[in-house]
């Protein structure tokens, strides 16, 4: 998974590009997203998520800093039911823990393909490590369909952009 910061919406925010790939296949990276995360309260945060319009012409984008630079509002829409309310957890001196999860009575659902595809969305992140708890969920059942359905999946950060 990358996360790479980009300047988009300007000093009232920090938004991050995020996308994943499987290790085995690492030129094949999968679910580019956007993240932008501006200030709730005196100690939260609000996390709105954004797709791209053409998620190929951004693929690999985590590995390629200068395709990010050359990214617009225009490449992008709001998914407007995909926020998400942050809370901080203080683990020790100067550490602290950052726990993201929807914000109630909120349905992340965006059509892709020509399906409805929904998303619960969650995520935890400490200096070291980002868990996340995204999952896909079938709207009849109302079931997770793929994603974090046993747990979350654990990264650990390798490198600092």
């Amino acid at each position: 998974m990358w996360q790479r910061p980009v300047s988009l919406f300007g000093e009232d925010s920090v938004t991050l590009f995020a996308e994943q790939a499987n290790i085995l296949n690492i030129e094949q990276a999968y679910r580019q997203r956007l993240l932008r995360i501006t200030p709730s309260s005196a100690d939260t945060f609000k996390v709105q998520y954004y797709m791209f319009k053409n998620p190929t012409a951004w693929q690999g984008a985590g590995r390629k800093k200068a395709l990010l630079d050359a990214l617009t509002a225009e490449e992008i829409d709001i998914l407007p039911g995909c926020v998400l309310g942050v809370n901080t957890a203080t683990l020790a001196q100067g550490q602290y823990k950052f726990i993201a999860k929807p914000i109630p009575e909120s349905r992340c659902t965006f059509d892709y393909a020509g399906n409805t595809v929904e998303v619960s969305l969650g995520f935890e992140v400490t200096q070291k490590e980002f868990l996340s708890y995204d999952k896909g969920i079938d709207p009849k059942t109302r079931k997770a369909t793929w994603g974090a359905i046993l747990g979350p999946y654990r990264y650990t950060k390798l490198q600092q952009y």
